[in-house]
């Protein structure tokens, strides 16, 4: 394609990933993208025809009797159930019930514990949109080794365009950046490359200026850096060993400080 926009977005629109404003904004971006236009509609024939081909085999009525029969209960009177019996598990429900209960206070008084789940839920979506990126002809959207190319072709694609920062005398070259979708959110991808390895830093605007120390987690054999500075959140996903990719956001963040 050589419309801008990422084919990330089409398939996010046919599967009811956006949001209803991402959604309003790609559907006016219809109005005015033949290429967008015939791309849907290709992917909705696709769909339709995967739907109508009946891809599956029904099966034979002999095995549909038996899973059936064997899915009946023995011939039989109902069995008496004692009323000492009963209140048995009366008991064990009112003991299931208390301990639903307790879960649910402990996520109320802990609600560190949900987001931790949440962060991690994210962190694994990061990872999918970096191994999307490693798809041909999915990595930059703009190509350029310039930061001064680079960083205005996101004006006006996000709410912030994120930092670009050239570390190419620091080992990390700067090879391009493109839109990607997270959590049905567009957010600024700055794409990096470290000997044969690429490195690929997420960037999204949060409402919290805080500062947060980086951390590091491995998932799917990527390593994930994440840390949050100047109302940003940052997430830098590669296969190089966790030490450079440590040295890579000391780096950028050293760069980022000094330049504001």
């Amino acid at each position: 394609m050589s419309c801008e926009l990422p084919r990330t977005m089409i398939h996010g629109y046919l599967d009811g990933e956006l949001d209803a404003v991402r959604a309003a904004e790609f559907e006016r971006h219809l109005e005015q993208c033949p290429e967008c236009v015939t791309a849907l509609e290709s992917q909705e024939s696709l769909r339709s025809s995967l739907q109508r081909a009946e891809l599956y085999e029904k099966a034979p009525a002999e095995l549909r009797q038996k899973v059936l029969s064997s899915l009946r209960p023995a011939a039989g009177p109902i069995p008496f159930v004692a009323p000492r019996r009963r209140a048995a598990v009366a008991q064990w429900l009112a003991i299931a019930a208390v301990l639903l209960l307790l879960l649910y206070s402990g996520w109320r008084l802990f609600p560190g514990l949900g987001q931790k789940n949440n962060q991690t839920a994210l962190a694994a979506q990061i990872v999918d949109a970096h191994l999307r990126s490693l798809e041909p002809g999915h990595l930059t959207d703009v190509i350029s080794t310039d930061q001064h190319t680079v960083k205005p072709w996101f004006n006006g694609k996000l709410d912030v365009s994120p930092p670009v920062i050239d570390l190419t005398a620091q080992g990390f070259t700067l090879i391009g950046g493109r839109l990607d979708y997270v959590d049905a959110r567009a957010i600024g991808a700055v794409v990096y490359r470290r000997r044969q390895h690429i490195i690929n830093l997420f960037v999204a605007q949060t409402g919290n200026s805080e500062r947060r120390a980086a951390k590091t987690e491995t998932m799917q054999g990527f390593n994930v850096r994440r840390w949050s500075e100047q109302g940003m959140n940052f997430w830098a996903v590669s296969d190089i060993a966790p030490d450079e990719l440590a040295e890579f956001g000391e780096k950028f963040e050293s760069a980022l400080r000094a330049n504001t």
